[in-house]
């Protein structure tokens, strides 16, 4: 009997949370674990993630000595603006598709999804083994899990998307899937926020998770190193004295040990190799 890959979902229901960054990392990561990943790009009009790897192709093609791996890429379409304009239905038919081959070529799927409520996430969602939601540590991107009393800040109700990922579960659950869903979210892109918001998003958070079931764990720093590497396809990871696109200093070996930390946070802690996070 084949084992079945693990579905990672990369999403929320906001833009600018930094979703694109987790997934293209993530997926570096893993390959650099040795995992066979295949990734789905389910935002169709932006394509952060596919245009990430689409550098990366045309970058390692440029190089005569550098061998990078590369992740299996599983389009819904070819051209993901066209199919954006198609109906709800042909959409849904093209990703059922596409899934389908993914999971039978790789050991993880990831699949990156648009800020937004769509019919192509919520069937990311309802595929998924794991979603991971990246936030940033403010009640406007706390808002996209769950509702505070504008006053006293007491929580009052979970969010619609946390209502979905709700949905997601019961469904899993009824299927007879015997492994549950698990959903975990990531302080992401923190930075120089004040002292006291952290800490009342800290505790409104952590009582949020205890209320609908998520895990809080570690992302990634708004780290211009990211930025930076975003044109060659690469990222952290990829990183080595042959692989220098960019000029690095010891930022970049703190922000290996993010990576390892996000590994840790979402439970691959096997695939942080010494080959992927030794420092240089």
């Amino acid at each position: 009997m084949a084992i079945q890959p693990q579905v990672i979902v990369i999403g929320n229901e906001k833009g600018g949370a930094g979703k694109s960054t987790i997934a293209v990392h993530l997926t570096a990561a893993l390959l650099h674990g040795g995992g066979k990943v295949a990734v789905m790009d389910l935002d169709l009009r932006q394509s952060s993630m596919g245009r990430f790897f689409a550098n990366r192709h045309a970058w390692l093609a440029s190089q005569q000595d550098v061998t990078l791996p590369e992740p299996l890429a599983r389009h819904a379409a070819e051209d993901g603006v066209v199919l954006a304009r198609a109906p709800e239905a042909e959409q849904l038919d093209r990703f059922g598709e596409a899934f389908e081959r993914a999971r039978q070529d790789a050991q993880f799927v990831i699949i990156d999804t648009p800020g937004g409520d769509t019919a192509l996430s919520r069937a990311a969602h309802a595929r998924a083994d794991l979603i991971v939601t990246p936030m940033n540590d403010s009640f406007v991107d706390f808002d996209m899990l769950g509702h505070v009393d504008p006053v006293t800040l007491d929580l009052l109700k979970p969010s619609l998307y946390s209502e979905s990922v709700w949905e997601a579960r019961k469904a899993r659950a009824l299927s007879g899937q015997r492994q549950p869903l698990d959903w975990i979210v990531l302080r992401n892109r923190l930075g120089s926020v004040e002292a006291r918001n952290r800490k009342r998003v800290d505790q409104r958070l952590t009582a949020l998770s205890k209320r609908v079931g998520f895990r809080i764990g570690s992302g990634l720093r708004d780290r211009v190193i990211y930025r930076e590497l975003f044109p060659f396809g690469l990222t952290i990871a990829d990183l080595s004295p042959k692989v220098r696109p960019v000029p690095v200093s010891l930022v970049h070996v703190a922000a290996r040990q993010e990576l390892r930390g996000l590994l840790h946070s979402v439970g691959l802690t096997a695939f942080s190799g010494e080959q992927l996070l030794a420092a240089e």
